[in-house]
């Protein structure tokens, strides 16, 4: 297990047709040798796994890897679940440079985005 420093930036939208690198998520997680989340590891190291959530003309966010019933989330409040943002399939993606993984922001809309660095 390898805990890896992974940044996401805004994949290609109507208003971004290129994407953008001014939106995006930057956080630590252990991945296998192959990628993949590995969730054993996470238990061992979840005080290590932390995000950074960057948004241009919003204050940058700081919080933490969780998972919660059946999902892996974003986590910026402990007490406040508003703020919340579910990682559709999270344990399931490889974490390489070019792909893609869509999270629910907190303001419930589905947002794409593109692993830009794996390192």
């Amino acid at each position: 297990m390898t805990l890896r420093t992974i940044r996401l930036e805004l994949a290609r939208t109507a208003g971004h047709p290129e994407g953008s690198a001014d939106y995006g998520y930057e956080f630590k997680a252990p991945l296998d040798s192959d990628g993949y989340f590995d969730a054993a590891a996470w238990r061992a190291h979840k005080g290590d796994c932390t995000v950074h959530r960057f948004w241009r003309g919003e204050d940058d966010q700081f919080g933490q890897l969780v998972h919660r019933g059946s999902h892996w989330l974003f986590d910026y409040d402990e007490a406040d679940t508003d703020d919340d943002e579910p990682i559709f399939r999270f344990d399931r993606h490889v974490f390489r440079e070019g792909e893609y993984i869509t999270i629910t922001e907190h303001d419930e809309q589905q947002r794409t985005f593109r692993v830009v660095s794996v390192r």
